[in-house]
């Protein structure tokens, strides 16, 4: 399905190149595939557009570069002496997101557009269709139910930890200075949305205090 035969025959173009433009391929592939499953009259632009973010994001990456091997391959494929570093690399949201969408890339640039899209649908199956039956979006959730009371929600990062290539973002969701609810993820993107999550859970708990008062 992906392979590296192709990165031999294209030395000029560098691994960062073959990563975007296999982001745009991955991106496309993903929306013709998920388009005519969606209705129209329920399935608008900005819906579409989270349901793809959502399929081809750092975590659904990661998931198809395991289930593929690439991780193994890379690791063994290592100059003799890195191979632990490699294999520790290798296994990083970030690093596995960014070598899925170069080999994408390059599979692109060797077998063209159609074949590659197809292998790229056939890949990401699991993850479309996990997307198509629990999107995730507590972000605009948690909006919509604060703007409901008049509130506005932020979001505050308050620690990285981690390599630069193994970052963990923590961040804290707040309302008029007051936190609602943490949560941490790979990217920010990912962090704040599992501190909404939280804020949301929060909001769903039941009131214990509510009848100390009557």
């Amino acid at each position: 399905m992906f392979t590296h035969a192709s990165w031999t025959e294209r030395r000029s173009d560098s691994y960062a190149r073959l990563a975007f433009l296999g982001d745009s391929v991955l991106g496309l592939a993903v929306t013709a595939a998920l388009y005519p499953r969606l209705e129209a009259e329920r399935y608008g632009a900005g819906r579409l557009t989270k349901i793809r973010a959502q399929t081809v994001s750092g975590p659904s990456c990661r998931a198809v570069a395991e289930r593929l091997g690439v991780p193994d391959r890379l690791a063994a494929a290592a100059p003799v002496g890195v191979g632990q570093k490699a294999s520790t690399l290798v296994s990083t949201e970030r690093v596995l997101a960014s070598v899925t969408e170069a080999i994408i890339g390059a599979c692109f640039l060797h077998a063209g557009y159609e074949r590659t899209a197809q292998a790229v649908v056939d890949a990401f199956e699991l993850e479309i269709e996990h997307a198509l039956e629990h999107p995730v979006d507590f972000k605009s959730t948690l909006q919509e139910r604060l703007a409901q009371r008049g509130e506005v929600v932020g979001y505050a990062v308050t620690a990285e930890l981690g390599p630069p290539h193994d970052r963990t973002f923590q961040v804290v969701a707040a309302v008029a200075g007051r936190p609602v609810g943490t949560g941490s993820g790979r990217s920010k993107k990912h962090a704040e949305q599992a501190a909404a999550r939280a804020a949301l859970d929060m909001l769903d708990a039941p009131d214990t205090d509510g009848d100390e008062d009557d």
